[in-house]
């Protein structure tokens, strides 16, 4: 494939691309940024590396990083997870609270907002210092040491995160949080807090390209199994109630966040990041879904 005459056109697209949606004001951090950033990182399994617009300019990557909590999870603690979490897709919204008590307190996938509570709730189980050793497990499996939560960030989250708070209680009541809740609060809350650039998350989640073992760090991170499997929730799950349309659409596994970016996989060829804060009414990247399906497209390729 030929990457640089593809960014070419990508660029030509983006200046068409109308900026739609509304930026995540609800978070108050959030409602700061710019929102005409853009930005776009691609970086294939042999290291090669292209990038245009504000892709070396770190944002909120948001949800992005429970697929990086549910790697450890799964690494650690592969034979009692799936009893606690589901892998099906929702079909709701990602903080619903109807699914969760209809299923009584198992969260439909880790995706979803109580699904991620329920990774951050083992993490504490299973870690001496959840906060710091995930953050050294992503600076790791990364070759980034500059990873990093950000204070600020973590407490306008926890402000506003009413419905988290009624989440993870509604899941107490059923048994399904073992851990005192402000502590799991607290490490989610600031799990969603990291800032990355897009050329830093499209490094960091290579390994998912490349059957679980990072082709830059070396580092295994998981077998080609539950790379597989972790591989196919990002496709099932990855996007909320709107996981159909962008497999429909785009064709590759990825992970949205509400900061603006979303990370996407083409196993065996790249990972990609964008960046692009409008959000659209499912809480996805406008712009960001819209160049991911154009890339697909112009390239004719996608997993299927």
């Amino acid at each position: 494939m030929h990457y640089k005459k593809l960014f070419t056109e990508l660029e030509n697209e983006c200046k068409n691309l109308e900026n739609n949606g509304r930026i995540a004001s609800y978070i108050s951090e959030l409602g700061n940024v710019d929102p005409n950033k853009f930005g776009i990182h691609l970086t294939t399994v042999d290291n090669k590396n292209y990038g245009l617009g504000d892709s070396d300019e770190k944002f909120s990557i948001q949800s992005i990083a429970k697929v990086m909590s549910l790697a450890l999870a799964f690494q650690i603690d592969e034979n009692n997870l799936w009893d606690r979490v589901g892998v099906e897709p929702s079909g709701t919204a990602f903080n619903s609270m109807i699914q969760l008590e209809y299923e009584k307190g198992i969260p439909r996938n880790p995706f979803i907002n109580a699904g991620a509570l329920l990774i951050c709730d083992i993490l504490v189980s299973r870690l001496k210092n959840p906060e710091q050793d995930f953050v050294d497990f992503f600076r790791k499996v990364s070759g980034n040491p500059g990873i990093e939560y950000c204070p600020k960030l973590a407490e306008s989250e926890k402000k506003t995160g009413f419905r988290n708070a009624a989440l993870i209680n509604l899941m107490k009541s059923y048994g399904n949080i073992k851990n005192d809740i402000n502590k799991v609060l607290d490490f989610y809350f600031k799990l969603c807090s990291i800032e990355m650039s897009c050329k830093e998350l499209s490094q960091a989640f290579l390994f998912f390209a490349a059957n679980g073992t990072h082709p830059v760090t070396k580092v295994s991170v998981l077998d080609i199994s539950k790379t597989k499997r972790i591989n196919a929730i990002m496709q099932l799950c990855g996007f909320y109630d709107e996981a159909g349309e962008f497999a429909f659409k785009v064709g590759l596994p990825g992970k949205s966040g509400v900061g603006g970016g979303i990370i996407a996989i083409h196993p065996g060829k790249y990972s990609i990041a964008v960046w692009s804060p409008k959000l659209n009414k499912k809480g996805n990247s406008y712009r960001g879904m819209k160049i991911l399906e154009f890339l697909t497209s112009r390239t004719e390729s996608s997993i299927f």
